[in-house]
């Protein structure tokens, strides 16, 4: 290539490369023009997301998701349904602009996509049916298998601490705590409000055994270079978790007594000491 040709080239890249450094810079601004954001989440996992009696997504994820975007200014919320698997790809190809459904930000996560601030968390433990005298903690696992919602953090934690188990995935999160309830699995690794749900609303002879394994933070996540959105979208949560908002929704759509701000200062330390 001749010299002028070069310089020529390397302009255009130059160009390119600003253009693109702009395009990620002023994507906030493009969803608030637009005025929508096209928000996913799975509207089959409540209290988090789910279809209510008028067939409209409802739950903990989608009041934070209405909330979050009129806090930085954008009018309307699409939400998209989609699995747990999904999101990630979702979010790269560009199918919505974030992922809000109790999504926690994993070191596997983190190299695909970027998170915000948490503004969720839960305590994992081990579930088994009321009739196993087996398996008391995560020591007795080996050699047992264990359900986990495919894609879910779940299913990563269980592939890092519990090798020696017999990991089984499902794509529904129902299907599995219906299983370990037949005998199909031996256990189940599931929050501790997810698991008293399904015990109590499908009547199943199941327990949680041990001790909390892991808290989970959950938090809004979009594609890699969204710089402007993820600083709007987490200013809006810290703030929300400051004026109580968080803590008002937490009891409105999980429980009087959840304790959704306590809750994530504890995880958060205990991501400090790892």
């Amino acid at each position: 290539m001749k010299p002028n040709g070069i310089r020529t080239a390397l302009a255009l890249f130059s160009v390119l490369g600003l253009a693109t450094a702009a395009m990620a810079q002023d994507s906030l601004q493009t969803l608030r023009e637009r005025g929508v954001i096209h928000i996913a989440n799975t509207q089959s996992s409540p209290p988090w997301s789910y279809l209510g009696n008028d067939n409209q997504p409802a739950g903990y994820d989608v009041a934070m998701a209405k909330e979050v975007a009129k806090r930085i200014g954008v009018a309307n919320v699409e939400f998209i349904a989609d699995n747990f698997k999904n999101f990630v790809e979702g979010l790269k190809a560009g199918k919505y602009d974030l992922v809000m459904n109790d999504l926690t930000p994993t070191p596997e996560r983190e190299k695909q996509v970027d998170f915000a601030s948490a503004y969720g968390v839960e305590e994992f433990f081990i579930f088994v049916r009321e009739d196993n005298g087996s398996v008391k903690s995560i020591k007795d696992m080996p050699g047992h298998s264990i359900g986990v919602t495919s894609g879910t953090s779940n299913e990563f934690w269980a592939r890092k601490h519990m090798a020696n188990s017999d990991i089984r995935t499902y794509e529904n999160g129902g299907l599995v705590f219906n299983d370990l309830g037949i005998g199909r699995v031996d256990a189940v690794l599931s929050s501790l409000f997810g698991g008293e749900k399904y015990k109590n609303v499908q009547n199943l002879p199941i327990k949680a055994v041990g001790e909390p394994l892991t808290y989970q933070l959950s938090a809004p996540a979009m594609a890699k270079g969204q710089d402007a959105l993820r600083e709007a979208v987490s200013k809006a949560v810290d703030d929300m978790i400051n004026d109580g908002t968080v803590d008002a929704l937490a009891k409105q759509w999980i429980g009087p007594d959840y304790p959704m701000t306590k809750g994530i200062a504890a995880a958060k330390a205990e991501l400090a000491e790892e």
